[in-house]
């Protein structure tokens, strides 16, 4: 097989092929990480939503049956505080939906299991000791980086402003997520969705200006995205969507029946899900409520209020009251194992580059 034209990350995470799977909270946990492992890319496990023992436990099933690079990653919110008045509005909102479906709106409803990172998962993360850590909305503060110094540090930008922070405050490469991009968005400097840029105009920006590595994310599903990416001067790129059609993948039935229907109109920005803008597909919720509303509560606060709605839709078939994650190009994915998909993304990309 040729060589990758560029192979600042290959050689940075020890890796043979720059095909990061993305961490996706809820969507995927070890099974999917060994399988890209396996194929030669970077295999990643979501873990905001994951005790500490929880994340332990995952990291050494793959470190037992696997070897390779891995990413674990966190997200960097800050948990809102102050709430209760404005649930109590959000659950007055929804109050015709669960009358509609018969939920007594008195019953208490699950709270939010995402973490940000903090000192517990610092020091968890100095006994693991992976390979990359990537991060969400941000980074954490400044003696934290210290603290991991020695860990290759990544993490999401959607705009200039916000690449050239990450690059001054202590990361290795910059992801460049690209308005396209399924699940939620890694802005943290701004919270105006319209500024937002595209895949194809973002990279080049950011390679641009900074001089770190950057890996393209954002409507890369096949190989002829990954050699656009590499053309655009990223040295790598993440997907997402492209992973969610894997039998690995822990998404609903509801939800990959949706991904093997996908158009490339019928997906949204949203954040009446989580309270924080996410791209995922179009349904009565998004349509009623949003995409974008002003009474949704802070992330990551907006969902609880939404699971008994979705405890009474979901196993009749519905998706109408769920989050279901999704990139603008779905319609270019393939359904394959994980380790099938990563090697031949990499072979068809490298044949395109070389």
């Amino acid at each position: 097989m040729n060589a990758w034209p560029d192979q600042t990350i290959t050689k940075l995470f020890n890796i043979t092929h720059p095909i990061i799977q993305a961490p996706m909270a809820g969507a995927n946990g070890s099974a999917m990480a060994m399988a890209v492992i396996k194929a030669g890319g970077l295999g990643s496990l979501p873990c905001a939503m994951l005790s500490a023992d929880q994340i332990k436990a995952e990291v050494l099933k793959i470190r037992t049956e696997v070897k390779g690079s891995l990413n674990l990653n966190f997200f960097c919110h800050t948990n809102p505080v102050n709430t209760q008045e404005k649930e109590d509005r959000w659950k007055k909102q929804l109050l015709p939906y669960y009358q509609e479906f018969g939920i007594d709106p008195l019953a208490s409803v699950p709270s939010p299991q995402r973490r940000p990172f903090n000192e517990e998962m610092c020091d968890l993360m100095l006994e693991l000791k992976p390979e990359v850590i990537s991060f969400h909305f941000g980074l954490p503060d400044k003696k934290l980086m210290q603290k991991l110094q020695g860990i290759h540090l990544i993490a999401s930008a959607t705009t200039v402003e916000e690449a050239r922070y990450l690059a001054d405050h202590g990361c290795h490469a910059i992801i460049a997520q690209g308005f396209e991009a399924g699940g939620h968005r890694g802005m943290f400097l701004s919270k105006d969705i319209a500024t937002q840029v595209g895949t194809m105009a973002l990279v080049p920006q950011i390679v641009d200006a900074v001089s770190l590595p950057v890996i393209a994310s954002g409507g890369i599903s096949d190989a002829r995205g990954i050699a656009a990416a590499f053309m655009l001067g990223a040295s790598a790129v993440q997907l997402g969507t492209a992973y969610l059609f894997t039998p690995e993948a822990t998404i609903s039935a509801v939800h990959r029946k949706a991904l093997q229907e996908a158009k490339d109109d019928n997906t949204t920005l949203t954040n009446v899900f989580s309270g924080k803008p996410a791209r995922g597909f179009i349904n009565r919720m998004t349509r009623e409520q949003g995409p974008m509303s002003s009474l949704a509560p802070e992330f990551p606060l907006a969902g609880s209020a939404l699971a008994p709605l979705r405890a009474q839709t979901e196993p009749k078939g519905s998706g109408d009251f769920m989050s279901m994650w999704s990139g603008q190009a779905a319609g270019l994915c393939l359904e394959m194992s994980a380790k099938e998909m990563t090697k031949k993304l990499a072979t068809e990309a490298l044949l395109k580059l070389c």
